[in-house]
């Protein structure tokens, strides 16, 4: 199943995840606020439902209008949540030039398959001194090396994972069609396109079975956390 069919067909599961871990959902977008403090005019690359982009404002007063997502089903459902969105994938979108003060990458790296020359682009669409954030699950963190075995043994309900995961897992739709990559990767690809001045915070530091016991506040750095953030500017 690729990655549009998947999203289109579960587009009210991936809210519903959300909606059973609002604890998990306050602490990501925590570390979503943390980097977009006067983030200017915004633009946010595979803002799924917009459910965090809706967050966002409601609670921190800060708006993103603008967006892209690849399946119709989650643009349909952020389009209701007040953000203009083109149905298109990163690859194929044309992000414009010195459009924008901000672009967020939220959770959306890993649905990415050329996500280099998607930076090159993010680049060229920031104004001087503008900035990127990358937030996801990197490939070194707990939540990833268990989404992996999940993917490779295709189901949560396995042995190996039992007593593992959270009780209600990310849907193993959404795992099977990822791809996540380290930190350091990221880092270098965001190097490689043109980005300097990074800074780091990350949150979900405990182990995946406890992360939703309890909301966190963002921590600085990249070493302990399951999601991670990644800040960086135009030159």
């Amino acid at each position: 199943m690729d990655k549009k069919r998947s999203f289109d067909e579960f587009a009210q599961a991936y809210d519903a995840w959300f909606f059973d871990n609002m604890n998990l959902l306050n602490s990501e977008v925590n570390l979503v606020a943390y980097f977009m403090k006067d983030a200017g005019e915004t633009f946010s690359v595979g803002c799924g439902s917009g459910l965090f982009e809706s967050i966002l404002k409601r609670d921190f007063n800060i708006p993103i209008q603008y967006g892209l997502e690849p399946s119709e089903g989650m643009a349909e459902i952020a389009r209701k949540r007040g953000i203009s969105v083109d149905v298109t994938t990163a690859e194929d979108a044309d992000l414009g030039e010195e459009q924008y003060d901000t672009i967020l990458f939220n959770g959306t790296p890993s649905y990415i398959n050329d996500l280099q020359s998607v930076f090159h682009k993010a680049y060229t669409a920031l104004r001087k001194r503008g900035k990127i954030v990358v937030i996801d699950v990197p490939k070194e963190s707990s939540y990833a090396i268990m989404y992996n075995l999940a993917k490779s043994l295709e189901t949560w309900e396995h042995p190996l994972l039992e007593g593992v995961h959270p009780r209600d897992p990310y849907p193993i739709e959404f795992v099977k069609v990822a791809n996540w990559r380290t930190t350091t990767e990221k880092v270098e690809m965001l190097k490689a396109a043109g980005f300097q001045d990074f800074d780091y915070a990350q949150t979900l530091t405990k182990h995946p079975l406890y992360s939703n016991n309890m909301e966190e506040q963002p921590i600085p750095g990249f070493d302990c956390g399951d999601y991670v953030a990644i800040c960086a500017f135009k030159k």
